[in-house]
């Protein structure tokens, strides 16, 4: 008999990899893709993107939430991002504490000044509201935008894309879209691992993924920005260019050994807030059960 699988802590894994028109299965305990003509791959346990024309068999997915593997069901070369599979319900002493802090003003600003000072290696101006950081914010991002375009010696107009049509986009936004899609899948991985709820942001607000924004923003500019106007500056076709963009990140991330920082980044963001932890009340029950000690991460299903 095997032993008994166990998550793998964030730090020690491969980062992701994108599957299209191929079905996820489970063999020997590992798991494996099926492409159209029946061959058998294995591939890593790690965030796995889901591309048009996959599918995932329960097998599949009861050994991703065992083991801790990020499902994220993406458009075609990950330019958009649907929707992810939770890799092992979340703690919920993490998400009351995540909610605290959301729903303090005083709190909630001071962890937006966090992500603002490690997002531009300066603390941003005192006696701010969050609407006013968000302002000095997108002044300095159309700036950092407009600086890495020359540097890469791209033809930039600014940041647009249209949401319903990807395809109308130029191809610097393309690479930029395709980049950003990557980043958010590498990091709602982390965050779930970290036992905390995508959807709960600070300074985003309003959708699935606020707090996989919030998060990605802050390294945004120093991993796949400069990773989307490199590929656009060779000026490969629009149909090469996602492909390009996804690999290059896919080696940044794993230069960068990026898995390995966003949990300890989203821990030294959400203790600026200055609050405690919630403590349960007295009456609750605590668990028939007791956690073992699990090589995994806080947000893993033990």
């Amino acid at each position: 008999m095997l032993p008994p699988l166990k998550p793998i802590a964030m730090k020690e894994r491969i980062s992701m990899i994108f599957i299209e028109y191929g079905e996820i299965d489970v063999l020997d305990g590992a798991f494996i893709v099926i492409d159209k003509t029946g061959v058998r791959t294995h591939i890593p346990i790690g965030s796995i993107m889901l591309e048009p024309g996959t599918r995932v068999s329960h097998r599949a997915a009861a050994l991703a939430a065992r083991v801790g593997t990020l499902l994220v069901w993406v458009g075609e070369a990950g330019v958009r991002l649907y929707a992810s599979g939770q890799p092992g319900g979340a703690r919920s002493d993490r998400l009351l504490y995540q909610a605290k802090l959301a729903l303090d003003d005083q709190a909630r600003l001071k962890v937006v000044r966090k992500m603002y000072e490690l997002r531009f290696g300066e603390a941003p101006p005192e006696r701010r509201s969050v609407e006013q950081l968000r302002g000095i914010e997108g002044a300095r991002v159309k700036k950092t935008y407009d600086n890495l375009a020359k540097r890469h010696g791209v033809q930039w107009h600014g940041r647009r894309y249209d949401a319903t049509d990807w395809d109308s986009s130029d191809l610097p936004n393309t690479c930029l879209s395709a980049a950003t899609a990557c980043l958010y899948g590498i990091t709602e991985a982390a965050v779930l691992a970290a036992g905390y709820a995508p959807a709960v942001g600070f300074i985003h607000t309003g959708k699935p993924q606020s707090f996989v924004y919030d998060i990605a923003d802050i390294v945004k500019f120093e991993t796949v920005v400069p990773v989307a106007f490199k590929i656009a500056a060779k000026n490969p076709p629009q149909s090469q260019a996602e492909r390009q963009v996804r690999l290059a990140c896919r080696d940044v991330f794993r230069e960068t050994k990026l898995l390995g920082k966003i949990i300890p980044m989203i821990e030294e963001v959400l203790s600026a807030g200055g609050l405690e932890p919630p403590k349960p009340p007295k009456e609750s029950v605590a668990p028939a059960i007791k956690d073992t000690e699990n090589l995994g991460d806080a947000g893993h299903r033990h």
